[in-house]
C-alpha cells in the first residue's frame, strides 16, 4: 500500500510567562481524537499567500499565518490580528516542520508556530473540536506526562520536554531522530511507559501492522505483548529494538496468528517464558501443533491476574471473550489505559467467526469495557484513542448491523442476499469474512430467543 498522502498543517504553540496551553481533543475526532495537543489544524486551499503587513509577521509564510490564524479562531474563538495589534504578542517564532512518518495512516506536515503572549486569554474551546483546554506550567504539563496521565503524540510530548529544558527554545528538537526504516521497527510513546512498535505482520486487509506492545521496566518485569512479524526481515528489526528494550516475558492477548506469529522464536531467542490463557495455549496448540511450545516456560493467565507493573501500578488482565474465546486485555488499576486488543479496529472491522468468536460474548465483553470507562483505549490495529468514544461506536454498529440482518431475515432473504444488501460494496477478499460475521449475529438472535 502507498504511503497515505501529506496535509500541510499548522499549530499554535502558546506561552504565557511559563505557562503552556494545551486542549485535549474531541474523542470522536478521526485523528487523534482525546490527545492533548497543541491547536491548530489543516492549510485550506483558501488560505491566501498575499503579502501581510506588520513587523510581526516579516519573513513568515503569509499562507501559513492566515491559516494559524483561521484555526486559532475556529478553535478558541481567539483573534491573532486583533491580539497582534492591540501589542499582545510578544513574539511570534516558526519553529520548524514535522511530517508524519511514512508509516502513519494519517500524516501531515506540520509547522509550530511559538506565540509569546503579553496577557493570557481566557480561551474558549470549540465544543466539536476539543472537550477542554487550560493553561499549565511547562514542566507541570511534563510531570503529567512523565507520570503516564497525558495522552500525547510525540511531536508534542518532545515540544513540551524541550520547552521546559529551555524555555526560550527557538528550533523544534529532531523528531524520529536515528531512525532507519531499512533495519528499524517505529515505535512511539503516546503515554510514558506504554511503548507501541508498529510491526508488519500477516494480518488482514486494510490493516498491515499488529501493535507490539512494551510495558513494565524500572524494576518490573518488561513484558512484550503480541509480537507477530510478518516474516525473517521484520523479525530481525523487532529484535533490533527488543535488544534495546530489553524483554522477561512475551505475553499472547490471544491466539490469531497476526498476534503470535514467531512468538516462539521470540521467547526461545531471549529465554523469557510465554504467558497465555488456558484457552489461547489449547487454540494454538491445536493450530500451530504442540511443537510451538517446544522447550518453553509456558505460564498460563486469566481474569484478575498482575501481567507487571507500569508507573508503580499493577497492569492486571480482563477476560474479554466474544472475537476470540481465550482473550484478555492487559489494563493499568486505575482504568488509566487499557489495551483492548481485537475488541475493536482501529483499522478494518473486527471479525466474530466460529468456532472462537461468539457474538453475544462479543457484545457483553464491549460493554463491560465501556462500563469499566479506561481514559485510554489501545486496539491492537491502529492509534490509541482517548476515552471509550469508539468503543461504544463499534457496539452501536454491530447492534444496528444486526438489526438490518434480522430485517432482511424476516423478509425471507437467503444469507447471499444479506450478504448482497448489507455487506453492498466491500473488498471482495473481506466477503468470506462478513458471511462468518452474518452467521455470528445469526447465532445470537437465537440465542436471544428473537428467532427460531
Amino acid at each position: 500500500m502507498p504511503p497515505a498522502p501529506i496535509h500541510d498543517a499548522v499549530t499554535a504553540v502558546l506561552l504565557h510567562g511559563d505557562e503552556l496551553y494545551l486542549v485535549r481533543r474531541h474523542p470522536a475526532l478521526p485523528a487523534f481524537g482525546g490527545y492533548h495537543a497543541f491547536p491548530g489544524g489543516k492549510v485550506d486551499p483558501g488560505d491566501s499567500d498575499a503579502p501581510l503587513s506588520g513587523a510581526l509577521f516579516v519573513g513568515h509564510s503569509p499562507r501559513l499565518l492566515r491559516a494559524l490564524a483561521r484555526e486559532l479562531q475556529e478553535e478558541l474563538d481567539f483573534d491573532l490580528w486583533h491580539a497582534a495589534g492591540r501589542g499582545h504578542v510578544g513574539e511570534l517564532l516558526n519553529l520548524g516542520e514535522i511530517t508524519t512518518p511514512a508509516f502513519a495512516p494519517l500524516r501531515f506536515r506540520t509547522w509550530f508556530f511559538k506565540i509569546v503572549l503579553r496577557e493570557r486569554p481566557q480561551f474558549v474551546p470549540e465544543p466539536g473540536e476539543a472537550t477542554e483546554g487550560g493553561w499549565l506550567r511547562v514542566d507541570e504539563w511534563r510531570r503529567r506526562y512523565a507520570a503516564g496521565r497525558l495522552l500525547a503524540a510525540p511531536p508534542t510530548s518532545l515540544t513540551i520536554d524541550a520547552l521546559a529544558r529551555d524555555p526560550a527554545l527557538r528550533e523544534l528538537p529532531p523528531f524520529a531522530a536515528g531512525f532507519d526504516p531499512a533495519r528499524d521497527v517505529p515505535w512511539v510513546e503516546p503515554l510514558a511507559g506504554l511503548r507501541i512498535l508498529l510491526v508488519r505482520s500477516n494480518t488482514l486487509p486494510p490493516a498491515e501492522h499488529t501493535n507490539v506492545f512494551w510495558i513494565g521496566g524500572n524494576g518490573a518485569p518488561r513484558v512484550l505483548v503480541d509480537p507477530s512479524p510478518a516474516g525473517p526481515d521484520e523479525l530481525a528489526k523487532l529484535c533490533r529494538r527488543i535488544d534495546e528494550f530489553g524483554v522477561d516475558l512475551v505475553f499472547l492477548t490471544h491466539h490469531h496468528p497476526d498476534h503470535r506469529e514467531y512468538a516462539d522464536q521470540i521467547a526461545r531467542r531471549y529465554r523469557v517464558p510465554l504467558g497465555l490463557s488456558a484457552d489461547t495455549r489449547a487454540r494454538i496448540a491445536h493450530k500451530a501443533g504442540p511443537g510451538f511450545f517446544d522447550g518453553l516456560e509456558v505460564r498460563l493467565y486469566g481474569e484478575g491476574d498482575e501481567l507487571t507493573r507500569w508507573q508503580g501500578e499493577r497492569v492486571v488482565l480482563l477476560s474479554v471473550p466474544g472475537h476470540d474465546e481465550g482473550q484478555l486485555a492487559p489494563m493499568a488499576e486505575s482504568r488509566a489505559w487499557c489495551i483492548v486488543g481485537d475488541l475493536i479496529q482501529g483499522i478494518g472491522t473486527v471479525v466474530i467467526a466460529p468456532p472462537e468468536g461468539d457474538m453475544r460474548k462479543y457484545f457483553a465483553s464491549l460493554k463491560r469495557v465501556i462500563g469499566l470507562d479506561p481514559a485510554v483505549i489501545i486496539p491492537s490495529h491502529g492509534l490509541a484513542l482517548g476515552g471509550t468514544h469508539y468503543l461504544q461506536q463499534a457496539l452501536r454498529h454491530r447492534e444496528e448491523r444486526e438489526a438490518q440482518i434480522l430485517k432482511r431475515h424476516e423478509a425471507g432473504l437467503s444469507e447471499d442476499q444479506i450478504l448482497a444488501e448489507v455487506y453492498r460494496g466491500i473488498d471482495p477478499r473481506l466477503l468470506p469474512l462478513a458471511r462468518m460475521n452474518i452467521r455470528s449475529h445469526m447465532a445470537k438472535l437465537r440465542e436471544d430467543g428473537v428467532i427460531a
